[in-house]
């Protein structure tokens, strides 16, 4: 970027000792230990590294720390500052800044607190993953699909309904409580360090481990926890939890895990007891971690969910959406529609076919359709509903109803019937003054026409 230090981010190098960091790099993503190449803060700083990494925190976006400081702003900041920022990274004495507290609704009905960092140290977090993660991802596990790239939710369903179709029709559902604000400091920094070597970069990720929370305008001391938030966070995580994935594979158990949801799936009951048993054992004396007994159980899968997605009991389960996710999508709904009274329908069809979609491309790999019917049915339910409403009195609706094509002494009736909003959206005058075709015409999304469609695609 124009304008910018040599050294700064936004400037690509070329020179032979760039290169050389290259294939440093390379040799230690392979985990060449032998070759006593590891991790430095050097090629954290590399040029290239912090351009890509500058390009990843501005296409995220996000909001501001606790310094105010904006996304547009950063690249500007930089342009004075790296120099000196860079410098303090290479001697180790760099001081992260206190991240900002936020609270964010949980599916549960409760709240997730969030840290936000300051788009510097989000910066230098995305820059340290991009070192890190090519060092540590190659030894995780094949049955951990959290924050890992080529790997995903849908991968760890899939695998999911395959190890119930092959005969494991049990899940040990283990719920870690409160995992982001739970991790034990020194046992997550023991696991680093087996494969980073460089006691800047150690020295730096403990600091961004420890650095304050900001609540109300008072920065509190932080002596446990990986603040969700930070770019940094989902991969120790997964090194943190990696020791489970193995022991998990030591014993020859199959299972999935996503960050800190994992689930194990065995063939008896009485199995599913004793394993659940040695898990909770395992985790609270290995790596220091708090079982919620209450949320974790030995049941059957189609009673359970896993991401959101549940299945069904036959020889081959089918994939599904989940009771609670069914039910989170029409809390999410509810709120979009209850403001659709006083705006037009075409704004309202507008935000639920934007929200539709992306919820409809998550829940895709659900091969139980009835789900997608219903919701059709309940969204052009809702929507006729706040026509009704919007009609307010039995003259405007009469009205409205005969320009909609109702015959005027049917028209009349059904205005003057007596009958709430709801009924009367729901009933036969209103389906035929409304129907899905004139929805369709604003906008409205078809979940079931969208589902088959991606279901092609899959």
């Amino acid at each position: 970027m124009a304008g910018m230090p040599e050294d700064s981010p936004g400037e690509a190098g070329g020179t032979c000792r760039s290169r050389q960091r290259e294939r440093q790099a390379s040799m230690a993503a392979k985990g060449d230990i032998s070759s006593g190449v590891t991790v430095a803060m050097e090629e954290v700083v590399r040029p290239e590294n912090m351009k890509k990494a500058l390009d990843r925190v501005c296409a995220n976006k996000g909001a501001a720390g606790v310094d105010g400081m904006t996304v547009e702003e950063l690249t500007a900041y930089l342009r004075a500052h790296w120099p000196g920022i860079r410098e303090d990274l290479l001697k180790g004495t760099y001081q992260p800044t206190a991240v900002l507290r936020v609270e964010i609704p949980k599916p549960d009905g409760g709240k997730r607190p969030l840290g936000i960092p300051t788009v510097l140290d989000r910066l230098i977090q995305q820059a340290l993953l991009q070192v890190l993660a090519p060092l540590f991802d190659p030894h995780f596990s094949d049955s951990s699909y959290g924050f890992r790239p080529g790997r995903s939710c849908h991968h760890a369903v899939k695998a999911a309904r395959g190890h119930v179709e092959a005969g494991y029709r049990y899940v040990v559902d283990i719920d870690l409580e409160k995992f982001f604000d739970r991790v034990n400091h020194d046992v997550l920094m023991a696991r680093v360090v087996r494969r980073v070597k460089d006691t800047r970069v150690l020295r730096l990720i403990r600091r961004y481990l420890t650095s304050g929370v900001m609540v109300g305008g008072v920065v509190e001391a932080r002596r446990e926890g990986t603040p969700q938030g930070g770019p940094l966070s989902p991969l120790l995580s997964n090194i943190l939890l990696d020791d489970l994935d193995k022991e998990l594979e030591r014993r020859g158990h199959r299972f999935c895990r996503y960050a800190d949801d994992c689930n194990t799936y065995v063939k008896s009951k009485a199995a599913g007891e004793r394993v659940k048993k040695s898990i909770t054992c395992f985790l609270q004396r290995r790596l220091r971690l708090k079982v919620n007994e209450g949320k974790s159980a030995v049941e059957r899968p189609w009673r359970r969910e896993f991401l959101g997605y549940s299945m069904t009991p036959e020889r081959k389960p089918k994939l599904k959406v989940s009771r609670n996710a069914e039910k989170r999508v029409k809390e999410h709904l509810r709120e979009i529609l209850r403001k659709g009274r006083g705006r037009k329908l075409s704004v309202v069809i507008g935000e639920i076919t934007l929200f539709l979609r992306g919820w409809i491309g998550y829940f895709r790999l659900s091969q139980v359709r009835r789900v997608f019917e219903e919701l059709d049915g309940w969204i052009r339910r809702k929507l006729r509903c706040i026509l009704w409403k919007q009609w307010k009195r039995p003259k405007t609706r009469a009205k409205k109803l005969i320009a909609l094509g109702i015959d005027k002494a049917r028209a009349c009736e059904s205005a003057g019937n007596g009958h709430g909003p709801w009924w009367n959206a729901g009933a036969s005058h209103m389906n035929a003054a409304i129907p899905t075709r004139w929805l369709s015409s604003l906008g409205l999304l078809s979940l079931i026409t969208e589902h088959r469609r991606l279901a092609v695609l899959t």
